[in-house]
């Protein structure tokens, strides 16, 4: 179920990436709700919220290592609840489609801009969605 649910949001960001960059110009914002949400076509070559810029391929190499540590994180794990499984699989879709941006591209498509803060994508969302279902469970469960 995690890879499962990883890969539905790795296609799905992904797909709305390629919408976005072919339909949109670089630096391109149409509004959606005026002054609220627009969308928005970002290259980030940077970590979030742009920062670190200068140090795309370290930032690459670390998230992929990160990733690949918090995959075998869950594979020995003994957590086998719905909500760590929910959270597992958001995560690692999220970063992968982020990294595979990364890999790709050399930057991060970023779309979703909510104008008081900086523009994101739908792995964005993923991972912190996961990440905040992720610790509710670790603190809900003996691991501490």
């Amino acid at each position: 179920m995690i890879y499962i649910i990883a890969l539905v949001i790795l296609l799905l960001d992904q797909w709305f990436k390629v919408l976005v960059e072919q339909s949109f110009n670089l630096g391109q914002s149409i509004p959606v709700i005026e002054e609220i949400f627009h969308l928005t076509y970002i290259q980030n070559t940077g970590a979030s919220f742009g920062l670190l810029k200068e140090y795309t391929w370290w930032i690459t190499v670390i998230s992929l290592a990160v990733l690949v540590i918090f995959i075998y994180f869950i594979q020995a794990s003994e957590f086998d609840g719905l909500l760590f499984k929910i959270s597992s699989g958001l995560i690692v879709g999220g970063a992968g489609g982020n990294i595979l941006d990364r890999i790709r591209m050399g930057y991060v498509i970023d779309y979703l801009d909510f104008r008081i803060w900086p523009v994101f994508n739908l792995a964005d969302i993923a991972i912190v969605m996961g990440g905040i279902i992720f610790v509710v469970v670790l603190f809900k469960s003996d691991f501490f």
